[in-house]
């Protein structure tokens, strides 16, 4: 997918990950590049200072002035790292958060919730994949998104990834798709329609002693097309481009064991702004 392209679901079917070179769950600290693989909806010192600022920061509290005054607006003001206070959505349709605020910031948490749903591992199942597709997809658009990513999700896709061909994971082996929303931000709306980008981070592969496959993250930006329909923010259209990504830390690659464990006990969360 070309990076700042608006796309529909027709250019779907692509990500990109990062294979070891040797030994990808031997231990062996995990220093490899990236490189293409498909899956579309799916891309320190620093870092420690950051940490240590924000904790300083938090620790030191609005004190009002010596002088009594008060102080002209203690709240901070950036959208990109301001939550909103809004409390998550409290309904599901078929495990997919719904029933957004029709405001900027329901749009948002639409889409950071749609990134998860659209990044996720039942996207690989037809019958799965077609219901979520019913779910986020503004209705005009369902019948023609579905029969794109049946065009991306092919059997011969799904054993590439090493899954079976209707996109199960083979016996002893744990399939790992999953997205999370890092940030979101509204770049462009009406009253019943929005643009939003949601910044997301993915992890892709399949975790097993002998995968060839071994599950890699990514980092990437979705942009997202929403109107009102049907009482609930819907996808009108769908892009991707790489990034922003960090660089890469020294953390060592946990055993295939280990990352199956994490991805059957470690469940997600609905996002809100």
């Amino acid at each position: 997918m070309n990076p700042g392209d608006e796309q529909t679901y027709a250019d779907t079917g692509h990500t990109r990950t990062r294979l070891p070179d040797s030994d990808p769950y031997g231990g062996a600290p995990r220093r490899t590049p990236r490189r293409s693989s498909p899956r579309s909806l799916v891309t320190v010192v620093g870092v420690a200072v950051l940490l240590i600022a924000a904790i300083a920061f938090a620790n030191r509290g609005d004190h009002a002035p010596a002088d009594g005054t008060t102080p002209k607006d203690p709240h901070p003001k950036s959208a990109a790292t301001a939550p909103s206070g809004t409390r998550p959505v409290d309904t599901k349709t078929g495990g997919i958060p719904s029933g957004f605020a029709h405001t900027d910031q329901g749009a948002e948490s639409a889409a950071a919730n749609y990134a998860v749903a659209l990044g996720s591992a039942d996207m690989f199942n037809k019958a799965r994949r077609d219901y979520i597709l019913q779910t986020v997809i503004t209705p005009s658009k369902v019948i023609s998104s579905e029969a794109a990513f049946d065009k991306a999700y092919t059997p011969a896709f799904n054993t590439t990834l090493g899954l079976n061909q209707d996109g199960t994971a083979p016996k002893g082996y744990t399939f790992v798709s999953r997205t999370s929303p890092i940030g979101t931000k509204v770049t462009a709306a009406t009253s019943d329609t929005a643009t939003v980008e949601v910044w997301c981070s993915g992890l892709l592969g399949l975790a097993g002693d002998s995968s060839k496959n071994p599950v890699t993250n990514s980092w990437f930006t979705i942009t997202m097309r929403l109107e009102w329909a049907a009482g609930d923010w819907k996808i009108i259209t769908h892009s991707q481009k790489e990034g922003p990504a960090p660089v890469p830390g020294d953390d060592k690659a946990s055993s295939a064991n280990e990352m199956s464990n994490a991805v059957n006990e470690y469940g997600g969360f609905t996002y809100a702004r």
